[in-house]
């Protein structure tokens, strides 16, 4: 089973993930894309990571802007599977 991270876990983590950020048991990141084919072609590469990771994000399309939030939802929190769910989806964004 996953461990929930503790808020200082979290912090330090942070750190090295630009433009994530904490509210409350959820991690959230935006971007932005030339337009909104673009943005479904990040869902969609995302979609596939999720699918290999067995981890889904919430995932939010405003036209060209998508919005990604991560929980662990077996443990009500942050864990370090949402950590590494996050470098994937900015990889994924910085193809775009």
């Amino acid at each position: 089973m996953t461990e929930k991270l503790t808020t200082d876990e979290i912090k330090d983590l942070l750190y090295q993930f630009k433009g994530w950020v904490q509210e409350g048991e959820y991690l959230r990141q935006s971007y932005r894309f030339p337009g909104f084919s673009n943005a479904i072609d990040f869902v969609n590469r995302v979609a596939e990571a999720a699918e290999q990771m067995n981890h889904h994000p919430e995932i939010l399309i405003q036209f060209n802007k998508v919005s990604i939030t991560l929980t662990s939802h077996d443990v009500k929190g942050i864990t370090r599977r949402d950590f590494k769910m996050a470098e994937a989806v900015d990889r994924l964004a910085n193809l775009s």
